[in-house]
């Protein structure tokens, strides 16, 4: 039965709507049924209130991701937020995402892409996706990693990934030290928690590069790569020793692993 209901609702269904009622909603209920002295009412009520406080200081902590951007973009309307994934692995690319969020609407869960759950950041990835003014990704690929090393890689796959969202920005936002990737570019250490289109550049960049890691699961087997996505776990090190280099591995990254890397 509705809340609004002209008729008393059974603590169970005070309890579900409450647990299931959006914020605005679930501060209206507890309100109403703050004083009701079913045993499930007011216990369902201190639970719903603990998660409409949890719900606000999220808000509260997005809303100042954005912010901040604001305060750095000095009435500068072009910004983009970049960050990379992919430095540290064994196998696979060094992958960069370049995103320009709006002001409006925000995009609720934006935070480091380490801090999230797999499951969070394909939701926040497809909803930046929604509202993204544009985004631009580059993959650089474990020769050329070999080849040119990661400093020169990661300035070519920032640039890249800037110049594919087709915008000229007057702000570029970069997570970390300076890289040298653009002329506009401003780099605010730790900014994938505290800049809403750096963090948004994080989730894409990871949510893109773990697919396209699970997807070599099967072109090679036995390195576990849906599991590890290239980076230097016990089982894909083991299996660097016993099977070699594969073609998408980093030869520079694993010679400790192994006396004679062996490509195919």
């Amino acid at each position: 039965m509705a809340a609004d209901s002209p008729h008393p609702a059974s603590a169970r269904e005070v309890a579900a709507t409450l647990a299931s009622a959006p914020l605005e909603e679930a501060r209206t209920l507890v309100e109403r049924y703050a004083d009701d002295p079913r045993k499930q009412v007011l216990h369902a009520v201190e639970v719903a209130r603990r998660r409409i406080a949890r719900e606000e200081a999220e808000r509260t902590r997005v809303e100042a991701m954005y912010a901040l951007q604001a305060e750095l973009a000095e009435g500068r309307e072009v910004v983009v937020g970049v960050d990379e994934v992919g430095r540290g692995a064994l196998a696979g690319p060094l992958t960069v995402a370049a995103v320009c969020l709006p002001a409006d609407p925000l995009v609720w869960g934006l935070n480091d892409s380490k801090q999230l759950s797999p499951q969070a950041r394909e939701r926040v990835a497809a909803r930046v996706a929604e509202v993204a003014v544009a985004i631009g990704i580059c993959h650089v690929e474990p020769a050329t990693i070999d080849a040119l090393g990661m400093g020169a890689c990661l300035r070519h796959a920032m640039a890249t990934a800037v110049r594919e969202t087709g915008l000229d920005p007057e702000l570029v936002l970069i997570d970390g030290n300076p890289v040298g990737a653009h002329p506009a570019e401003h780099c605010v250490v730790k900014g994938d928690a505290k800049i809403a289109s750096i963090a948004a550049a994080s989730i894409v960049a990871k949510v893109t590069r773990d697919a396209l890691m699970s997807s070599y699961e099967s072109e090679y087997p036995g390195y576990h790569l849906a599991e590890n996505k290239g980076y230097g776990s016990a089982e894909h090190i083991a299996a660097i020793r016993e099977l070699g280099l594969s073609a998408i591995h980093r030869a520079s990254f694993c010679g400790n692993f192994m006396e004679t890397p062996r490509l195919f």
